[in-house]
C-alpha cells in the first residue's frame, strides 16, 4: 500500500513539474518586442461561429490590424481553412475581419487549406518563402511556443507578437495547450502513432471495442489543432 501512494505523490509531481516546465517554455518563448517593417506577419486562425470570428480569432485579428496599420509595407499571410461547422474558411475571417480594421485588401494573402497548427505553417511556407526577410507570427499567448517550434522545424525562425486570450476561456486552452504540446513532441519522435494504437486497441470478450477506438481517435487528432 505505502509503495502505491509513494509511486501516486511521484507521478503527482512529475506530472506538476512537467506543466510548470511547459508553462514556463510558454511564457519565455514570447517575444518582448517584435521588429518594425517585417516583410509579413503570419496570423493563424481560431474558430469561426457562422461567418464570424470567435473570440480567440477577434483578439488575433486587432492584434494583427494594430501592427498592419503601423507597418505599411508588411503583407498579411491570413491562415486557416474551413471547418463543417464553419460558415467560411478562418483566413477569409481573418481577411475580413482586417479590411474592416482599415487594413488594404491586397497586403492580405490567403491560405485556406490548414486545418491544424502545423498545417498552417505547411501551408504557408511557399508564401514565407518569397521573402528573405523577418517574420513575425500572430496567435494567442498560449499558442505562441508551439507554432514557433513548428515554424522553427520547418526552417523558419520568426518573432512573435501575442494577443490576449479572454478569460472565459483561458483555463481551457491553456490545459488544451499542454496537452497539444506534448502531442506535437511525441509525433516529432515517432512516438505518437505507436502509443495511440497500444491504447485505444483494447479487446472486449476477444473483439475490439470499436466505440472507445472511435471516441478515443477523435479526442488525440483534435487535440493540435
Amino acid at each position: 500500500m505505502k509503495k502505491i501512494k509513494r509511486m501516486i505523490i511521484s507521478a503527482v509531481a512529475f506530472v506538476f513539474i512537467y506543466i510548470a516546465m511547459l508553462h514556463i517554455n510558454i511564457v519565455i518563448n514570447v517575444d518582448k518586442e517584435a521588429p518594425q517593417n517585417a516583410d509579413y506577419v503570419l496570423i493563424l486562425g481560431a474558430r469561426v461561429i457562422g461567418e464570424k470570428p470567435s473570440e480567440l480569432l477577434q483578439e488575433r485579428i486587432d492584434t494583427a490590424a494594430e501592427y498592419l496599420k503601423e507597418n505599411k509595407d508588411t503583407i498579411a499571410i491570413a491562415s486557416g481553412g474551413q471547418g463543417p461547422d464553419e460558415g467560411i474558411s478562418e483566413a477569409l475571417a481573418i481577411k475580413n475581419g482586417l479590411i474592416e480594421k482599415g487594413i488594404e485588401e491586397e497586403r492580405i494573402i490567403l491560405e485556406e487549406k490548414s486545418s491544424r497548427t502545423i498545417e498552417n505553417v505547411k501551408f504557408s511556407k511557399e508564401i514565407m518563402e518569397q521573402y528573405d526577410g523577418e517574420g513575425i507570427i500572430i496567435s494567442n499567448y498560449f499558442h505562441i511556443y508551439r507554432a514557433k517550434m513548428i515554424a522553427e522545424d520547418f526552417g523558419f525562425t520568426l518573432y512573435s507578437i501575442p494577443a490576449d486570450t479572454p478569460n472565459n476561456v483561458a483555463v481551457k486552452y491553456y490545459v488544451r495547450e499542454y496537452l497539444a504540446i506534448t502531442k506535437y513532441f511525441l509525433e516529432k519522435v515517432g512516438f505518437i502513432h505507436d502509443w495511440c494504437l497500444s491504447s485505444f486497441l483494447i479487446h472486449l470478450n476477444g473483439r475490439i471495442d470499436s466505440l472507445r477506438i472511435v471516441i478515443y481517435l477523435k479526442f488525440i487528432l483534435n487535440i493540435g489543432a
